[in-house]
């Protein structure tokens, strides 16, 4: 009931949202630049999640068990969060070089390099997502969504930290230091005030998404991990269910994704 009443909106927003955004950075903008790269990436990693959705309802709803269908729709679906948090971190890198180096930015930034980077997190993403579901496999017991088991899994220990808080921590520094050097420029070019003060809040919007939408979920998978190692069977119930409202959280993050990144990329182009 709960997955059904936040994923309906999901879906009936995020739909309409990703095709008007793929539209217009595919056909309406008139140059290519590395954040139209990214945020057309950033939008089929979350057509993804907007595909698998209805799925994932049906599977959890029925607890369905492991075939080739669930494998599939359960690869679609893992690769949106990393890719959606890589490419926000490529972004937060990208914007931090644009304004704090400018003359090295002509050599370092490029969208060929930009589409180049994207390719490799893809490949990555898909190699990590068949090397993932064996040992994920072995901890649902035959179903398709869950975690089943009390056996410690140590991908849910390495997961957030080198797939959330290290980026987090990237995005962090390159958004204060993009804020920076953004207010020492609205002192030097009074007349161009207002324009900086709207790129200065939207990195902090950003910045703030980023933070709200994916933490939660990372930490409960800390919380998860501990309650396996503990073997506190009475914890689980209440874990698993903080882990579904903090799913639920990150996934509407597909819907933020088109309204941050479009005002994002119009404002830093102005």
């Amino acid at each position: 009931l709960f997955q059904t009443i936040i994923y309906i909106p999901v879906l009936c927003l995020g739909i309409p949202l990703n095709i008007t955004a793929f539209w217009v950075f595919c056909c309406k903008l008139k140059r290519w630049t590395e954040t139209r790269v990214y945020m057309i990436n950033l939008t089929v990693a979350d057509s993804f999640l907007l595909f698998a959705l209805p799925f994932l309802i049906y599977f959890t709803k029925y607890n369905y068990h492991r075939d080739e269908l669930c494998l599939t729709i359960r690869s679609i679906y893992s690769t949106n969060m990393p890719m959606s948090i890589l490419l926000i971190t490529l972004i937060a890198i990208d914007r931090y070089i644009a304004i704090k180096f400018p003359l090295k930015a002509k050599v370092l930034r490029s969208p060929l390099k930009s589409a180049s980077i994207c390719g490799f997190l893809w490949i990555g993403l898909m190699l990590y997502s068949s090397f993932s579901q064996p040992i994920f496999d072995k901890a649902n017991q035959n179903f398709c969504l869950g975690k089943r088991s009390l056996q410690p899994n140590y991908l849910t220990l390495y997961i957030p930290i080198f797939l959330y808080f290290v980026p987090l921590g990237i995005v962090i520094f390159c958004s204060v230091q993009v804020i920076r050097c953004l207010k020492k420029k609205m002192a030097m070019n009074l007349h161009e005030t207002k324009l900086i003060q709207k790129a200065i809040q939207i990195v902090s919007v950003n910045l703030c998404v980023f933070i709200v939408c994916f933490a939660p979920f990372h930490i409960t998978l800390f919380l998860r991990f501990a309650v396996d190692v503990a073997q506190a069977c009475s914890l689980v119930p209440a874990v698993t269910t903080l882990m579904e409202i903090c799913v639920a959280l990150a996934n509407c993050n597909c819907c933020l994704d088109a309204f941050c990144y479009y005002f994002a990329a119009k404002e830093f182009q102005e």
